[in-house]
Protein backbone atom coordinates (compact mmCIF):
# COMPACT_ATOMS: atom_id res chain seq x y z
CA UNK A 1 0.00 0.00 0.00
CA UNK A 2 1.01 3.45 0.19
CA UNK A 3 0.73 7.02 2.43
CA UNK A 4 -0.21 10.00 0.69
CA UNK A 5 0.85 13.07 2.42
CA UNK A 6 -0.11 16.75 2.06
CA UNK A 7 2.10 18.23 3.93
CA UNK A 8 4.93 20.99 4.78
CA UNK A 9 8.06 21.57 3.85
CA UNK A 10 10.22 23.90 5.76
CA UNK A 11 13.98 25.19 5.99
CA UNK A 12 14.81 24.48 9.68
CA UNK A 13 17.19 27.40 10.58
CA UNK A 14 18.44 25.91 14.51
CA UNK A 15 20.00 27.94 16.77
CA UNK A 16 21.05 26.85 20.03
CA UNK A 17 20.74 29.17 23.00
CA UNK A 18 21.33 28.74 26.83
CA UNK A 19 17.45 29.15 27.24
CA UNK A 20 14.28 30.28 25.64
CA UNK A 21 14.18 34.23 25.60
CA UNK A 22 11.83 35.91 27.77
CA UNK A 23 9.88 38.94 26.06
CA UNK A 24 11.93 41.70 24.95
CA UNK A 25 15.49 39.51 25.46
CA UNK A 26 18.01 39.73 23.27
CA UNK A 27 20.15 36.66 23.54
CA UNK A 28 22.97 35.13 21.88
CA UNK A 29 23.24 31.99 19.94
CA UNK A 30 25.78 29.32 20.81
CA UNK A 31 25.16 27.30 17.54
CA UNK A 32 23.02 27.06 14.06
CA UNK A 33 22.84 24.44 12.18
CA UNK A 34 20.57 24.27 8.64
CA UNK A 35 18.41 21.15 8.21
CA UNK A 36 15.49 20.59 5.78
CA UNK A 37 12.23 20.10 8.04
CA UNK A 38 8.15 20.73 8.08
CA UNK A 39 5.74 18.54 10.33
CA UNK A 40 5.03 17.73 6.45
CA UNK A 41 8.20 16.14 5.26
CA UNK A 42 9.23 14.93 8.76
CA UNK A 43 6.57 12.75 8.27
CA UNK A 44 7.27 11.54 4.81
CA UNK A 45 11.02 11.36 5.36
CA UNK A 46 9.85 8.91 8.62
CA UNK A 47 7.28 7.15 6.71
CA UNK A 48 9.64 6.04 3.84
CA UNK A 49 12.70 5.18 6.82
CA UNK A 50 10.15 2.70 8.33
CA UNK A 51 9.63 0.93 4.80
CA UNK A 52 6.42 2.58 3.70
CA UNK A 53 5.80 4.31 0.58
CA UNK A 54 5.48 7.74 1.17
CA UNK A 55 3.64 10.35 -1.44
CA UNK A 56 4.57 13.95 -0.52
CA UNK A 57 2.10 16.50 -2.05
CA UNK A 58 3.13 19.74 -1.28
CA UNK A 59 4.65 23.10 -3.06
CA UNK A 60 8.12 24.47 -2.95
CA UNK A 61 9.71 27.61 -3.95
CA UNK A 62 12.66 28.98 -6.55
CA UNK A 63 15.06 28.49 -3.45
CA UNK A 64 13.70 25.04 -2.59
CA UNK A 65 16.21 22.61 -5.09
CA UNK A 66 18.04 21.81 -2.34
CA UNK A 67 15.15 20.61 0.16
CA UNK A 68 13.14 18.33 -3.44
CA UNK A 69 17.05 16.26 -3.53
CA UNK A 70 17.29 15.51 0.00
CA UNK A 71 13.48 14.12 -0.18
CA UNK A 72 14.49 11.97 -3.22
CA UNK A 73 17.53 10.88 -1.57
CA UNK A 74 15.44 9.90 1.70
CA UNK A 75 13.25 7.36 -0.29
CA UNK A 76 10.22 10.14 -0.85
CA UNK A 77 7.97 9.97 -4.12
CA UNK A 78 8.40 14.04 -4.75
CA UNK A 79 6.65 14.05 -8.02
CA UNK A 80 4.07 16.24 -6.73
CA UNK A 81 5.77 18.36 -4.96
CA UNK A 82 5.01 21.81 -7.20
CA UNK A 83 6.93 24.14 -8.13
CA UNK A 84 5.72 27.60 -7.48
CA UNK A 85 6.97 31.19 -7.46
CA UNK A 86 5.99 32.08 -3.91
CA UNK A 87 9.46 31.11 -1.99
CA UNK A 88 9.80 28.60 0.57
CA UNK A 89 8.96 28.14 4.13
CA UNK A 90 11.50 28.50 6.54
CA UNK A 91 11.44 28.02 10.59
CA UNK A 92 13.27 30.15 13.28
CA UNK A 93 13.88 27.23 16.04
CA UNK A 94 15.58 27.84 18.98
CA UNK A 95 16.41 25.11 21.12
CA UNK A 96 17.72 25.31 25.00
CA UNK A 97 19.83 23.23 26.66
CA UNK A 98 17.46 20.76 28.11
CA UNK A 99 16.38 20.14 24.01
CA UNK A 100 13.15 22.23 24.59
CA UNK A 101 12.62 24.49 21.87
CA UNK A 102 10.72 27.40 20.31
CA UNK A 103 9.57 27.83 16.74
CA UNK A 104 8.92 30.55 14.12
CA UNK A 105 7.38 29.56 11.21
CA UNK A 106 7.41 31.70 8.36
CA UNK A 107 4.19 29.31 5.50
CA UNK A 108 5.73 30.76 2.13
CA UNK A 109 4.84 28.07 -0.51
CA UNK A 110 3.07 26.03 2.21
CA UNK A 111 0.28 27.84 2.21
CA UNK A 112 -0.09 27.65 -1.70
CA UNK A 113 -0.12 24.34 -2.31
CA UNK A 114 -1.75 23.96 -5.89
CA UNK A 115 -5.28 21.80 -6.24
CA UNK A 116 -4.20 20.40 -9.37
CA UNK A 117 -1.50 18.86 -7.59
CA UNK A 118 -3.56 17.44 -5.10
CA UNK A 119 -5.99 15.93 -7.51
CA UNK A 120 -3.28 14.29 -9.48
CA UNK A 121 -1.88 13.06 -6.45
CA UNK A 122 -4.63 10.86 -5.38
CA UNK A 123 -5.89 10.23 -9.17
CA UNK A 124 -2.98 7.54 -8.69
CA UNK A 125 -4.17 6.39 -4.79
CA UNK A 126 -5.92 2.93 -4.35
CA UNK A 127 -8.83 2.19 -2.00
CA UNK A 128 -7.02 0.99 1.62
CA UNK A 129 -3.99 3.65 1.54
CA UNK A 130 -3.30 6.24 4.12
CA UNK A 131 -4.12 9.48 3.49
CA UNK A 132 -2.34 11.98 6.03
CA UNK A 133 -2.52 16.17 6.64
CA UNK A 134 -1.48 18.72 9.26
CA UNK A 135 -2.45 21.92 9.93
CA UNK A 136 0.49 23.85 8.37
CA UNK A 137 -0.68 24.09 4.49
CA UNK A 138 -4.12 24.89 2.63
CA UNK A 139 -6.43 22.30 1.37
CA UNK A 140 -6.95 20.29 4.61
CA UNK A 141 -10.29 19.84 4.10
CA UNK A 142 -10.48 19.48 0.42
CA UNK A 143 -7.81 16.79 0.54
CA UNK A 144 -9.09 14.89 3.62
CA UNK A 145 -12.62 14.92 1.94
CA UNK A 146 -11.42 13.16 -1.53
CA UNK A 147 -9.51 10.68 -0.23
CA UNK A 148 -12.49 9.46 1.92
CA UNK A 149 -14.45 9.80 -1.12
CA UNK A 150 -11.96 7.37 -2.88
CA UNK A 151 -11.98 5.12 -0.20
CA UNK A 152 -8.60 6.08 1.49
CA UNK A 153 -8.23 5.80 5.50
CA UNK A 154 -7.39 9.24 6.54
CA UNK A 155 -5.35 10.60 9.38
CA UNK A 156 -4.94 13.92 11.08
CA UNK A 157 -1.84 15.17 12.64
CA UNK A 158 -3.67 18.24 14.71
CA UNK A 159 -0.70 20.76 14.92
CA UNK A 160 0.00 23.72 15.03
CA UNK A 161 -3.60 23.36 16.52
CA UNK A 162 -6.32 24.85 15.35
CA UNK A 163 -9.43 24.21 16.37
CA UNK A 164 -11.71 25.67 13.49
CA UNK A 165 -9.62 23.33 10.89
CA UNK A 166 -9.59 20.32 13.24
CA UNK A 167 -13.48 20.58 13.02
CA UNK A 168 -13.50 21.12 9.82
CA UNK A 169 -11.86 17.59 9.03
CA UNK A 170 -13.17 15.69 11.94
CA UNK A 171 -16.12 13.80 9.94
CA UNK A 172 -13.43 12.51 7.52
CA UNK A 173 -11.32 10.72 9.88
CA UNK A 174 -10.08 7.56 10.81
CA UNK A 175 -7.06 8.25 12.87
CA UNK A 176 -6.40 11.39 14.93
CA UNK A 177 -3.10 12.19 16.67
CA UNK A 178 -2.48 15.36 19.01
CA UNK A 179 -0.17 15.73 21.83
CA UNK A 180 -1.47 16.54 25.42
CA UNK A 181 -2.41 20.03 25.24
CA UNK A 182 -4.34 20.04 21.66
CA UNK A 183 -6.18 16.99 22.91
CA UNK A 184 -7.37 19.43 25.72
CA UNK A 185 -7.87 22.53 23.66
CA UNK A 186 -9.21 20.21 21.65
CA UNK A 187 -12.32 18.76 24.17
CA UNK A 188 -12.96 22.77 25.35
CA UNK A 189 -14.15 23.76 21.54
CA UNK A 190 -16.50 20.17 21.39
CA UNK A 191 -17.22 20.11 24.50
CA UNK A 192 -16.30 16.09 24.19
CA UNK A 193 -13.33 13.95 25.08
CA UNK A 194 -11.22 12.31 22.61
CA UNK A 195 -13.08 8.71 22.90
CA UNK A 196 -16.81 10.92 22.16
CA UNK A 197 -15.44 12.49 18.77
CA UNK A 198 -16.14 9.85 16.42
CA UNK A 199 -13.06 8.75 15.11
CA UNK A 200 -12.09 5.53 15.55
CA UNK A 201 -8.34 5.65 16.96
CA UNK A 202 -7.18 8.60 18.37
CA UNK A 203 -3.59 8.92 19.94
CA UNK A 204 -2.39 11.52 22.62
CA UNK A 205 1.66 11.61 23.08
CA UNK A 206 2.43 12.98 25.96
CA UNK A 207 5.90 13.06 25.68
CA UNK A 208 8.11 11.43 28.52
CA UNK A 209 5.26 9.97 29.87
CA UNK A 210 4.25 8.00 26.40
CA UNK A 211 1.00 8.46 24.74
CA UNK A 212 -2.47 6.86 25.06
CA UNK A 213 -4.38 5.11 22.48
CA UNK A 214 -8.12 5.81 22.67
CA UNK A 215 -9.53 2.68 20.44
CA UNK A 216 -12.76 0.82 19.96
CA UNK A 217 -11.85 -1.38 23.15
CA UNK A 218 -11.07 1.77 25.29
CA UNK A 219 -8.22 3.68 26.30
CA UNK A 220 -4.60 1.59 26.44
CA UNK A 221 -1.68 3.70 27.88
CA UNK A 222 1.90 3.06 26.48
CA UNK A 223 4.86 4.37 28.02
CA UNK A 224 7.93 6.11 27.19
CA UNK A 225 11.55 4.79 26.96
CA UNK A 226 13.69 6.87 29.35
CA UNK A 227 16.36 8.40 27.23
CA UNK A 228 17.53 11.96 28.05
CA UNK A 229 16.95 14.52 25.00
CA UNK A 230 18.79 16.94 23.48
CA UNK A 231 16.77 18.46 20.86
CA UNK A 232 12.31 17.37 21.13
CA UNK A 233 12.49 18.91 17.69
CA UNK A 234 10.59 16.34 14.70
CA UNK A 235 10.34 13.91 17.38
CA UNK A 236 6.28 14.04 17.37
CA UNK A 237 6.45 14.31 13.47
CA UNK A 238 9.08 11.01 13.84
CA UNK A 239 6.20 9.17 16.23
CA UNK A 240 3.62 10.02 13.58
CA UNK A 241 5.32 8.77 10.61
CA UNK A 242 6.47 5.57 12.12
CA UNK A 243 2.86 4.65 13.56
CA UNK A 244 1.49 5.21 10.41
CA UNK A 245 3.67 3.17 8.35
CA UNK A 246 3.06 0.73 10.92
CA UNK A 247 -0.12 0.89 10.30
CA UNK A 248 0.13 0.66 6.92
CA UNK A 249 2.46 -2.50 6.60
CA UNK A 250 -0.64 -4.23 8.82
CA UNK A 251 0.58 -3.96 12.37
CA UNK A 252 -2.01 -3.77 15.13
CA UNK A 253 -2.22 -0.20 16.96
CA UNK A 254 -0.40 -1.48 19.93
CA UNK A 255 2.63 -2.91 17.79
CA UNK A 256 2.94 0.17 15.66
CA UNK A 257 2.33 2.64 18.76
CA UNK A 258 5.65 0.83 20.28
CA UNK A 259 7.80 1.07 17.02
CA UNK A 260 6.74 4.58 16.85
CA UNK A 261 7.63 5.22 20.43
CA UNK A 262 11.01 3.81 20.02
CA UNK A 263 11.64 6.06 17.20
CA UNK A 264 10.80 9.29 19.23
CA UNK A 265 12.56 8.39 21.84
CA UNK A 266 16.45 7.98 19.35
CA UNK A 267 14.88 10.93 17.65
CA UNK A 268 15.07 13.10 20.82
CA UNK A 269 18.96 11.47 21.17
CA UNK A 270 19.76 13.91 17.76
CA UNK A 271 19.96 17.21 16.91
CA UNK A 272 18.10 18.16 13.89
CA UNK A 273 14.91 17.24 11.79
CA UNK A 274 14.16 15.46 8.89
CA UNK A 275 17.91 15.03 8.15
CA UNK A 276 18.41 13.18 11.33
CA UNK A 277 15.38 10.56 10.81
CA UNK A 278 16.63 7.20 12.24
CA UNK A 279 15.67 4.27 9.83
CA UNK A 280 14.03 1.09 10.49
CA UNK A 281 17.48 -0.70 11.60
CA UNK A 282 18.31 1.80 14.13
CA UNK A 283 15.23 2.11 15.69
CA UNK A 284 15.08 -2.13 15.72
CA UNK A 285 18.40 -2.10 17.50
CA UNK A 286 17.38 1.13 20.07
CA UNK A 287 16.78 -0.26 23.34
CA UNK A 288 16.99 3.26 25.19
Amino acid sequence: MAIWNLGSINADIIYAVPHIPAPGETLASTGRATFMGGKGANMSVAIARAGSRANHIGALGPDGGWMLERLLEYGVDTRHIAQIETESAQAIIMVDADGENAILLHPGANGEIPQAALQTALAEAETGDWFVTQNETNLQRTGAALAKKMGLKVAYAAAPFSAERALAVLEYLDFLILNEVEAQQLTEATGKTPDALGVRDVVITLGGDGADWFGPNGKQHFDALPVKPVDTTGAGDTFTGYLLAGLDQGMPMPQAIKLAATAGALMVTRKGTADVIPDLSEVRAFNG
